[in-house]
């Protein structure tokens, strides 16, 4: 029988560490930190560790998970079951508060992230792991798989001027680590010097995508039902950026995209051209039911991964990008109104991480050679991050 990968989380549960026994512990999780059978987190840990877990904490998309879209609050709460507060990390404040860190000595994350440098829960981690620092408290990731893959990593090195939200430290679109693996990196690398637990995952591999781990998937953000989505995502994310839609308001985010101007026979023409490994494009319409053009019939494409070992999201959107201001450039715009709360830098900047890509585009340069504008900056990364790898 083959064996399951199992998660931080049950590794935690079954070696129970003494030192952490009568500490307070405050949670990081959502609607997807379950255990094997989709039990909560935090009721196992609380069974394991009765009257220990004194507050939870919430990241973007809120607790339960019922926040749709970007800059959408959530609110702090108090769980009904366990009568302890849980503190909304996307509200008045996406840092905790020294009231946020009374309650508790440990702070414990259970995340599921999706690899790559723009899904906010990294960002979420950063602050715990710098609050940790400011208040002395201890830090415990309970380490989750890498749902794309740990080997494949991709796209340009973000520039600090352009750190957001979206995007804190310089790191590539994909990333190819685990939230524990990123956060020994952030923690030495960028100086935040909290006390650091990291609780591996026991039989992952790098060459695994999620569904070879046996895990069960619940959808981390709304945006990202299945892991599918999350293949696409590090490339297609960046349409937030511009007035075409990422396919929210569909049954496919990410994986469907268009606009009322885009014509998908043309278009499909237009991509198949390119000749881009590992997807195959098909022509799409769509109504959105909220979001951009909601309502409106959109012309578009649906993206295939026909193998995800080879497919490249970034490229891949890249491309998309460069065919959308070639064929359509009185009516594709850059998106103009606030993005996680920048309104003085465009949205498709923090997205990118570095203007000169957006600049490259607008003048018609192939992303192929954009491509190599940033292989040497990659390649450092890759060295960096080579000393940061749990999982070999």
């Amino acid at each position: 029988m083959k064996k399951r990968v199992r998660s931080g989380l049950e590794v935690f549960l079954e070696e129970k560490p003494d030192w952490i026994k009568g500490l307070k512990m405050g949670l990081l999780s959502n609607q997807a930190s379950v255990g094997p059978d989709f039990t909560h987190s935090r009721h196992l840990i609380n069974q394991a560790y009765p009257g220990q877990l004194a507050a939870i904490y919430s990241p973007q998309h809120g607790f339960r998970g019922e926040k749709q879209d970007n800059m959408m609050e959530s609110e702090d709460l108090v769980d009904p079951e366990l009568n302890i507060p849980i503190f909304s990390l996307y509200s008045y404040t996406r840092r905790p508060t020294p009231e946020m860190m009374d309650p508790i000595d440990v702070i414990i994350i259970d995340i599921q992230e999706v690899g790559c440098r723009v899904y906010t829960f990294i960002s979420t981690v950063a602050y715990l792991m710098t609050a940790a620092a400011d208040f002395g408290k201890e830090l415990v990731i309970l380490d989750r798989p890498n749902p794309i893959g740990g080997l494949e990593v991709e796209g340009n090195i973000l520039k600090q001027h352009l750190s957001s939200f979206v995007g804190l430290y310089p790191i590539p679109m994909r990333h190819g680590m685990t939230i524990g693996e990123m956060a020994g990196l952030f923690n030495q690398e960028f100086e935040i010097g909290c006390s650091l637990h990291v609780m591996r995952v026991d039989g992952w591999r790098r060459e695994m995508y999620f569904p070879e781990t046996g895990l069960p998937w619940v959808l981390p953000s709304p945006n990202m039902p299945t892991p599918e989505t999350a293949i696409v995502y590090p490339g297609q994310v960046v349409l937030e950026g511009t007035n075409a839609s990422e396919g929210r308001g569909t049954t496919k985010p990410f994986e469907l995209f268009g606009a009322p101007y885009i014509e998908p026979a043309k278009f499909k023409a237009a991509l198949d051209r390119e000749n881009l490994p590992g997807v195959i494009f098909r022509e799409a319409w769509f109504e959105p039911r909220f979001s951009k053009w909601t309502g409106q019939l959109c012309g578009g494409l649906q993206i295939h991964v026909v193998d995800k070992k080879v497919f490249r999201p970034y490229l891949t959107t890249l491309t998309i990008i460069s065919r959308l201001l070639e064929l359509y450039p009185e009516t594709f715009k850059w998106r103009q109104d606030p993005y996680e709360y920048e309104d003085k830098k465009l949205a498709i900047d923090l997205l990118l991480g570095n203007e000169t890509i957006r600049r490259g585009l607008e003048k018609g340069a192939p992303p192929k050679e954009l491509e190599t504008s940033w292989a040497a900056e990659l390649a450092t990364f890759m060295d960096l991050r080579a000393g940061y790898l749990l999982y070999k």
